[in-house]
């Protein structure tokens, strides 16, 4: 604004007062009461809005306001008010958006411009009177601080350096202060410094300095906080810290148990962070922070180096431990309770060998008394057998490292019941004899040992079981062997004794008789143990009976040994059967006589009827019986009845049937040759006895009768011939036209006295062709029946005795004659017809 615009607006407006006040006073001078002055100091915020009120009264009269720029004393118009309107000078828009409302002046978006004095004028009437305020006030335009921007000369420095950060803001009313915080996740945001200028000087930067940083700039209208920066130190590593899970340490170092997973931590600070490496004993195993061993072994103990790495720097540093595995022995502890001093007392042994460090063993104290005393590997406590009840329980308690708790080990002192076993058996095929003592249970387990008849101690000293095996000798028979047993917790050794016997037997029959035939059994009783005897049977040869002979069958029952004979045999059966045992002692024997028997002999027997049949095939069989006795059956026997030739034996008789019920008296045999002569003999049977033999005979031949055969031959030929013959002419009357020659032939050979039954047209020309032609008569040829002389064979009863001479001779074959009697086969006959031309 120029100065002769604003001398313009304070001229005009004087001018409006000047015309206003006539008005106000309705036209007539009003005199003035009095001038007020007041001062006032007003802070307004740029871009915001301020109210610059003009006094206390309301509603003046006049009011114009002016303002005179800090530096000038050049007052400009602003606003005017008559207090019916008011208006607003353009050029004011400098100092913002300005509004008058009544007397207050209120300026919106406030400028920087608008700090300087304001000045109002104001005109109140009062009682008739005009009194004029001036009210000057001087205005301050404060301005905001803007946000800070944040800068580090070096945000990467090594720890020691010096590091300095700036913050700086581009605009603020003065004062303006500064403040620093530091953000972490471990302590949060904390206040570093507050400082008058925009500036932070860390002289020896450190790691605790480590953060994100913003700086904070305020005045008394606003404060702004810049963007995070972070401060990073770069150093390490420090010396690494080892750490071991599970957490066991002992006078070395640390301590882990075998089989347990032991993790090895090794922590060393350091930015960036470190970069870690295992040794083991001096060897490279791992390359990680954290070294996890699954199932760590005792052959892993040594010692352990971590190598921490600063990459950036290239430093490095490290640190060692040594590791310790522990182990237990393999399996639990033993407590064991061992006899001591001659079997009087009592010593319990508790122990587990192995293991590191060794176990920790010690006895608890029982009601009895017994040393506590805590020893490695092995304890011992001695106790009076007298003292110590049956049944008394002690505990072993173990301690080691590597349990959790200690193990116990319990024991319980008892002497078995009853009383030792002995028994003496023979081994090797009697060549050796075992002694065997037996007497199971008991804790500890009972001492066993052999004496002789001789109070010799035989072998050594065993518990619960004790074997001494010797020669077998004859000598020994009768002697007798002690077994002593022994245990702490008895008052006085108990023994058990064993006497060697040779063997001994008894047969239940010492004769035995019975029919051939039958079985028969034999039996022999072992009277006694006898150290595992052996039994065997000789038969009446004196032949050692072996189980896979068929003729007999060996069979053993707890002490019997039985000897059955299968289908006995007369004379051969029959004789001493001995039963023999053998121990290594000694052996005996006893004996069987056995008599096997005869059946008596049967009755004897004649032939009564001997015959062929009409095939001489089969042959009809009658006997009868001759004296007294037993028969179970009949034996036919055959053979051929021709004479064997010189230096030959005569055929043997061959047994036709052999199971003749005895009441039967007849008998058909069959399958025989026509052209043999055979000779028959039959013999009775009891059981096995056979019977003296009959006499030997041939069969004889049936009654001849041959008219039955002729004639009916004879009747078939005839009819054969008939119906050829009508077959024959049929076929050349059917078939004349094929053959017409060979129907003339036989037509016309009929004389003229013939006559055909003409029936059909084709017979009527046959038989008017044959008139005129000759007829021959057909000559029937004549039948002889020629005889054959048959040569008879001996009749029926004739005896042949079977040592002759001539029974022996060959004999004819007799002619079949053929019986009238019997179903005639058919006969075959032939008949031939000649024809002459």
């Amino acid at each position: 604004m120029d100065y002769g615009l604003t001398r313009n607006l304070q001229i005009r407006s004087l001018l409006k007062i000047i015309y206003i006040l006539p008005t106000v006073a309705y036209g007539q001078l009003l005199p003035l009461k009095e001038t007020k002055y007041e001062e006032h100091v007003v802070k307004g915020v740029r871009d915001r809005s301020v109210l610059l009120p003009c006094g206390d009264a309301a509603s003046p009269m006049v009011v114009f306001w002016s303002f005179t720029k800090l530096g000038s004393d050049i007052p400009r118009a602003v606003a005017i008010s008559n207090g019916v309107e008011s208006k607003v000078e353009r050029g004011s828009g400098v100092l913002g958006n300005v509004t008058l409302d009544n007397s207050t002046l209120e300026i919106e978006n406030l400028k920087t411009a608008a700090e300087g004095r304001f000045l109002c004028q104001a005109m109140y009437g009062e009682e008739d009177e005009i009194k004029v305020v001036y009210f000057y006030i001087e205005l301050i335009v404060l301005v905001p601080v803007s946000k800070p921007f944040l800068q580090m000369n070096n945000s990467t420095p090594v720890e020691g350096m010096p590091v300095v950060m700036t913050c700086t803001v581009k605009e603020g009313t003065p004062p303006v202060t500064y403040s620093w915080q530091r953000y972490t996740n471990r302590d949060g945001t904390v206040s570093v410094a507050e400082t008058v200028e925009g500036l932070l000087n860390l002289t020896s930067s450190n790691r605790t300095q480590m953060g994100w940083y913003t700086c904070t700039t305020q005045n008394e209208v606003n404060s702004q906080t810049s963007d995070r920066m972070y401060l990073d130190v770069i150093y390490g590593p420090d010396e690494p810290v080892i750490s071991v899970e599970p957490f066991a340490v002992n006078q070395h170092g640390f301590s882990a148990n075998e089989q347990e997973e032991v993790i090895l931590t090794c922590l060393a600070s350091s930015n960036p962070p470190s970069h870690y490496i295992w040794f083991y004993n001096s060897s490279q195993v791992y390359s990680g922070q954290k070294y996890v061993i699954t199932r760590i072994s005792r052959t892993q103990t040594g010692i352990y180096t971590c190598l921490a790495q600063n990459m950036h720097l290239n430093t490095r540093t490290q640190t060692a431990i040594i590791l310790t595995v522990y182990y237990l022995p393999k399996g639990k502890p033993s407590c064991t309770p061992l006899p001591a001093t001659n079997f009087q007392d009592l010593a319990l042994r508790c122990s587990w060998q192995g293991g590191f460090p060794p176990v920790r063993l010690r006895w608890l104290k029982s009601r009895w008394g017994g040393n506590s005393t805590a020893t490695y590997s092995n304890a011992t406590q001695i106790h009076h057998g007298k003292d110590v009840r049956n049944g008394t329980s002690y505990i072993c308690l173990a301690s080691h490292p590597a349990l959790r708790d200690e193990t116990i080990c319990r024991t319980t002192v008892w002497v078995p019941g009853g009383n030792p076993i002995c028994s003496a058996v023979a081994t090797k095929q009697n060549e050796f004899l075992m002694l065997t003592c037996d007497w199971a249970g008991g804790e500890p387990r009972v001492t066993l040992w052999w004496r002789d008849w001789k109070d010799h101690v035989l072998g050594g000293l065993k518990q619960s079981h004790n074997i001494f095996v010797m020669k077998s000798n004859a000598t020994l028979g009768g002697k007798e062997f002690t077994c002593v047993a022994a245990h702490p917790l008895l008052t006085r050794a108990t023994e058990c004794r064993v006497r060697l016997e040779p063997p001994k037997l008894v047969v239940d029959r010492s004769k035995v008789s019975l029919f051939e035939g039958n079985e028969v059994e034999l039996a022999c009783l072992l009277e006694g143990a006898y150290l595992g005897s052996e039994v065997f049977w000789y038969n009446n040869k004196n032949q050692v009976v072996k189980t896979d002979a068929r003729k007999y069958r060996l069979q053993q029952e707890n002490a019997w040994l039985n000897l059955t004979l299968r289908d006995t045999e007369w004379m051969k059966d029959s004789g001493t059967y001995r039963c023999a045992a053998m121990n290594a002692v000694g052996n005996t024997s006893a004996s069987i006589n056995l008599l096997v028997k005869k059946y008596p002999s049967p009755p004897n027997v004649t032939i009564s009827k001997l015959m062929y049949t009409r095939h001489r095939t089969e042959v009809e069989l009658e006997w009868q019986t001759q004296g007294s006795g037993n028969l179970t059956g009949f034996v036919v026997q055959m053979r051929e009845a021709k004479k064997a030739p010189k230096n030959q034996l005569a055929s043997s008789w061959e047994t036709v049937v052999s199971d003749i019920d005895p009441d039967t008296r007849d008998q058909k045999l069959g399958g025989l040759d026509p052209a043999i002569v055979y000779a028959f003999r039959i013999l009775a049977v009891n059981h096995r006895t056979t019977g003296h033999p009959s006499e030997v005979k041939t069969p004889a031949d049936p009654p001849f009768n041959a008219y039955p055969a002729v004639i009916g031959a004879a009747v078939a030929g005839m009819i054969v011939a008939t119906v050829t013959s009508l077959l024959v002419f049929q076929y050349i009357i059917r078939n004349r036209e094929n053959n017409p020659r060979l129907h003339d032939l036989l037509f016309r050979m009929a004389g003229g006295e013939a006559r055909e039954h003409i029936s059909t047209p084709e017979d009527a020309e046959t038989a008017a062709g044959m008139e005129g032609g000759t007829s021959e008569q057909l000559g029937e040829p004549s039948k002889e029946a020629e005889e054959t002389a048959a040569e008879v064979s001996p009749g029926e009863g004739t005896e042949v005795p079977e040592d002759s001479a001539a029974a022996q001779e060959e004999a004819p074959a007799p002619a079949p004659v053929p019986d009238p009697t019997a179903d005639d086969p058919p006969v075959n006959v032939t008949i031939t017809v000649t024809a002459t031309p």
